[in-house]
């Protein structure tokens, strides 16, 4: 059943003041899709008896499980390979030469969604770094809902999910066959701290950082929130260090302070020098 704009109009209300994510008109189809698997769960037959619910019970379970079917973004295991590619034969190889002498590395995943992108980061790491191993390595990693966050903590995946993007080798090297999933190693879910951090309120305390990795979600957000999450990553980054956004996604009119990087397809930011 079609959402009516009425109720399209609250769910859009509930998701910005939440999180700070703009669906605008024209997402409709988005929030049917995300929102009607909710709605057969809870036998609720509308989109129009779920909003009903909400209201009458505005503190309730419901709520957030509108918000967290609302922030759950697609993802794939080296998506668009391109920004890998460049992390491999450009930044990791130049981060690594510069801090050689305090064996330190301090990396952020700010929208992990189900975990594909820090892992395939820390299977990139593993593979391709090995004398990282001896190094101080932060690695952490963070999203907004909290299911999202439970899957990347078990590393566990479909068969279908594996087979998007994850090459053969590391997938026979970096996880394990549990029944008709497989699960990343111990060892490399060990690597990465996963944690809830709502972008647009007040962030942890973090160390400086060499490398933030916001790939694909100030696409959500209004213009403001996307200036001020900028100016909260410019003031977290080294001087040296890097940023990558998604291909959608630029710092070009909001935050004069970056400068983007001419590698091929990588969405690779850093600050500006001197």
């Amino acid at each position: 059943m079609a959402v009516t704009p009425a109720d399209f109009d609250y769910i859009s209300k509930i998701v910005r003041e939440q999180c700070a994510i703009v669906l605008e008109k024209g997402k409709e189809y988005l929030v049917e899709s995300r929102i009607m698997p909710l709605v057969h769960q809870e036998k609720l037959e509308s989109i129009e008896n779920l909003v009903k619910k909400i209201k009458q019970e505005p503190r309730g379970s419901l709520k957030d499980a509108v918000i967290e079917a609302m922030t759950t973004n697609e993802t794939s295991f080296y998506r668009d390979i391109h920004p890998f590619e460049t992390l491999k034969k450009e930044i990791f190889p130049e981060l690594i030469e510069k801090r050689k002498a305090k064996r330190e590395l301090n990396i952020w995943c700010g929208a992990s969604s189900s975990g594909q992108e820090p892992y395939s980061l820390v299977m990139l790491l593993k593979n391709d770094f090995p004398q990282l191993n001896s190094w101080n390595l932060s690695f952490s990693a963070s999203d907004i809902s909290n299911q999202m966050l439970n899957r990347c903590k078990s590393g566990i995946y479909s068969q279908l999910e594996v087979n998007r993007g994850l090459p053969a080798p590391l997938m026979v090297k970096y996880f394990e066959r549990i029944g008709t999933e497989w699960q990343v190693k111990e060892e490399l879910r060990k690597m990465v701290q996963f944690r809830i951090i709502n972008l647009s309120e007040a962030w942890p305390t973090m160390p400086q950082l060499d490398l933030v990795m916001m790939r694909n979600v100030l696409i959500y957000f209004d213009v403001e929130m996307k200036k001020n999450i900028l100016g909260r990553v410019r003031k977290l980054l080294r001087p040296d260090g890097y940023l990558f956004l998604g291909a959608a996604e630029t710092t070009l009119n909001l935050d004069e302070n970056f400068e983007r990087m001419p590698f091929k397809q990588s969405g690779c930011y850093r600050l500006k020098q001197g």
